[in-house]
């Protein structure tokens, strides 16, 4: 599911000619289009869908808003890794074959490999 939610504006500057800002949607940070709201400002809230800012809202709004979608875990599903999410999906503990094992951290070899002594 796409929502649009809402963020607060941290700041605001221009890439390839358009108006940019980083956003802020309860502790995870993206970019944002300015595009369709050309005159928000640093510390205002807005409405993002897909990577535009498309509606000014009040702090009292997104406050509410960002609380309910974070009660109801849609914060997660929109911001979550997709990855994590993916293997949730599939009843794994984690997305990384390896994640609590011995190899921990580090990239598989090959079964061959490692049976000839190599990394």
């Amino acid at each position: 599911m796409c929502l649009a939610v809402p963020g607060r504006v941290l700041d605001i500057g221009e890439k390839d000619g358009t108006r940019m800002a980083t956003v802020d949607f309860g502790g995870v940070q993206k970019e944002v289009c300015l595009k369709y709201l050309p005159d928000l400002q640093v510390g205002e809230y807005a409405i993002v869908h897909v990577g535009f800012a498309l509606q000014r809202l009040d702090e009292e709004s997104a406050r509410q808003t960002l609380a309910l979608f974070e009660e109801l875990g849609m914060l997660q599903e929109e911001f979550g890794d997709p990855w994590e999410q993916a293997a949730a999906q599939a009843g794994a503990d984690s997305p990384w074959p390896f994640a609590d094992g011995p190899f921990a951290g580090e990239a598989a070899a090959p079964q061959h490999a490692q049976e000839e002594g190599r990394p």
